[in-house]
């Protein structure tokens, strides 16, 4: 069984910073291509960011230079750190593990508010 458990979201300012992890049980974790992406109120769910099982990175345009991606294979995790948060950054952020499949985690939520 597939789970993907993220975890980190919270309510922060803009300017602020969060870090979302997400924990993968049930794949071989360092073969997947794994990813971030987030749906607004209203809005259709949109890439923010993902990362290949080597090393190499896409972002959305919004969020380059802002956020990074990574991930810790031996601990079946992968992070995004997010920094100087926008109000437009306001979201559900879902991870997402992809290969021969897709899978998704259940979201966690990120508010931007002032």
């Amino acid at each position: 069984q597939v789970q993907l458990v993220e975890s980190g979201g919270g309510l922060v300012q803009p300017g602020g910073s969060l870090r979302l992890s997400c924990v993968a049980s049930g794949i071989n974790f360092g073969l997947y291509r794994m990813g971030w992406y987030r749906q607004a109120p209203g809005k259709q769910r949109e890439l923010v960011a993902r990362i290949d099982s080597g090393t190499i990175t896409t972002y959305a345009d919004s969020v380059k230079g802002r956020f990074t991606i990574s991930r810790n294979n031996a601990k079946a995790t992968v992070y995004l750190q997010m920094n100087d948060l926008e109000l437009e950054d306001t979201g559900r952020y879902f991870c997402v593990a992809d290969r021969t499949s897709t899978y998704w985690g259940q979201g966690t939520q990120v508010t931007v508010s002032s």
